[in-house]
């Protein structure tokens, strides 16, 4: 889109607006401080802005959770906020903020004007589903606000309000010729495109001109993508920042009966695949960042997981900062071995091969007596893979390392998976990731640089904890078993919905099952990065213990 001014009549009043699409650490409310000041100033050195709007919350990071909860967190706010008074900004601030009023606690936005706290929004509707639960925390605010910015009517709401009626139109009807709207908006692989569609919708039906200002950065599981917008008030999208990219964004408006931003170039629409990653990256970068670990550890096995999630790990870190283990058996295949050397040699990461054998050999010696009269089964694969749980956490004790695991949402769905074992570790970085899409970010990856051999993607699955052992032969397809659990998992079919899809009955009924036994593996299992609407996390929260039975 072309970035030339269009004409406008000499009585335009010009506004500068800087979007501070920001990654704040949650709890740090002191640190945070600091950020906005120091955003504040850069805003208006390098932008000359009127107005810098900030994400949701900013002041706390989102979500904060039961830190909300603290008796010191009405002391802490006010220190904040007394800081920005007196921090001598030039520009007005749009800050969000939980705050005290009436012994009730919202989720507000504050105006601070030249050390002044001029107005404050309260949040009209608090979220209560998938992973927003703030009617725990805050009260509803009931009130249209408007603040004046240079001569201009500005309107404001907070995340949530501009997606439900109300909120918008109030503010287009009481006189705004622009509304601000302050988000924590977490990425999934459809969330962007969605939020584009309601953005330009309202803007046209409410003939308003809308700055959509979002976090950007990873809280635990949740990734949020940044992508801020502005839309103009025929629901034209005019302005757009990169997703995953922290900085300030200046638009410049000039207004009359409309404030009209002036068009910039827009940023190329990210792939599903390269989004994916994308997210992935930086989901792992701050959490490791932000819970201080100086490097990471996991465990190298030749096949696509562990491949992906050591590209994803060099790419969030740095490869000084990864550590690969390669920990063979009797059953692993010279290809895995070639094929983890590759990987780790192109990414440039430490790499170690340890072998289990002799644990193996002495655990089943002390173990013989009791396994007398046995047959082997999948307790001695199991021991596999917990003896090489043993060894990442060790390496983890003693280098201040974290564990990254490479279960993916398959696996993790259907049990396919030991506790104790591959599930050990800090922080899994595939966990929302279905299986058929892994093998999409392996391409993807590798059309940046090669780093994944290619029989490694096209090879069939194995865990290689017995011999010739595949996927496949405990599971149907992958290609089946992923749409199963999309249907389940995420849209909550019931079994004879998903049969009526045309799925056979046999492996609807097993994939259900087995979803629905291992709720007590997923409660276990590390954290990782959300990537769909709904994943094994805050989304879905199911009984261990229930007598619900599948079928209607």
């Amino acid at each position: 889109m072309s970035g030339s001014r269009p004409a406008f009549p000499a009585s335009a009043q010009r506004l500068k607006v800087v979007m501070a699409q920001l990654d704040f650490l949650v709890g740090d409310i002191p640190g945070n401080t600091d950020k906005v000041i120091e955003a504040a100033h850069r805003a208006w050195r390098d932008h000359q802005a009127d107005v810098v709007v900030f994400p949701e919350l900013c002041l706390t990071g989102y979500p904060p959770e039961d830190l909300l909860l603290r008796p010191s967190l009405d002391l802490r706010v006010q220190e904040a906020l007394e800081r920005l008074q007196g921090a001598g900004l030039e520009p007005t601030l749009i800050i969000g903020v939980p705050l005290r009023d009436g012994g009730l606690l919202y989720n507000a936005a504050v105006v601070l004007e030249r050390g002044v706290i001029t107005g404050r929004y309260f949040k009209r509707f608090p979220p209560n589903y998938q992973v927003f639960d703030e009617k725990r925390y805050f009260a509803e605010g009931r009130d249209t606000f408007l603040t004046t910015i240079r001569g201009i009517p500005v309107g404001i709401t907070v995340c949530e309000d501009i997606w439900k009626d109300g909120p918008v139109e109030d503010c287009a009807a009481a006189g705004a010729r622009l509304l601000l709207n302050l988000n924590a908006s977490p990425y999934d692989t459809d969330k962007q495109a969605r939020r584009k569609a309601l953005l330009e919708r309202k803007s046209r039906e409410n003939a308003i001109s809308i700055v959509y200002v979002n976090l950007v950065g990873g809280q635990d599981e949740l990734v949020f993508d940044g992508g801020s917008m502005v839309y103009d008030h025929s629901g034209a999208l005019r302005v757009e920042a990169p997703q995953f990219r922290e900085d300030l964004y200046p638009v410049e408006f000039l207004c009359e009966h409309h404030c009209q931003p002036i068009s910039q170039p827009l940023p190329e629409p990210l792939s599903l695949e390269a989004g994916v990653y994308q997210a992935l990256v930086t989901g792992v970068r701050d959490y490791v960042n932000k819970n201080g670990f100086r490097s990471v550890v996991l465990g190298l096995s030749g096949g696509i997981d562990s491949a992906v999630t050591l590209a994803v790990a060099v790419d969030a870190l740095g490869k000084e900062r990864v550590r690969a283990v390669m920990m063979p058996f009797r059953y692993t295949s010279s290809m895995s071995l070639e094929d983890a050397e590759a990987e780790a040699r192109a990414l440039g990461v430490q790499y170690d091969v340890f072998s289990i054998e002799p644990m193996y050999d002495a655990f089943m010696a002390t173990l013989a007596e009791p396994f007398q009269g046995t047959t082997p089964d999948t307790t001695e694969e199991n021991l596999q893979a917990r003896l090489r749980g043993v060894l990442l956490m060790s390496l983890s004790n003693k280098f201040g390392s974290l564990v990254l695991t490479t279960g993916n949402k398959s696996e993790m769905a259907v049990g396919y998976s030991t506790l104790y074992g591959d599930m050990a570790g800090g922080f899994d970085v595939l966990k929302d990731v279905p299986k058929t899409l892994v093998f999409r970010l392996a391409r993807y990856r590798n059309t940046l640089s090669p780093v994944i051999p290619e029989r490694v993607i096209t090879r069939p699955p194995s865990a290689e904890l017995a011999p010739g052992q595949k996927d496949e032969d405990s599971l149907p397809s992958y290609d089946i078993l992923d749409q199963i659990l999309n249907l389940y998992v995420e849209r909550d079919f019931s079994a004879e919905a998903i049969i009526a899809e045309g799925f056979e009955r046999k492996d609807v009924e097993r994939v259900i099952r087995l979803v629905d036994v291992n709720e007590y593996k997923r409660r276990q299992a590390p954290i990782g990065v959300r990537i769909t609407e709904r994943g094994f996390g805050k989304d879905r929260r199911y009984p261990i213990t229930n007598g619900w039975k599948s079928g209607k």
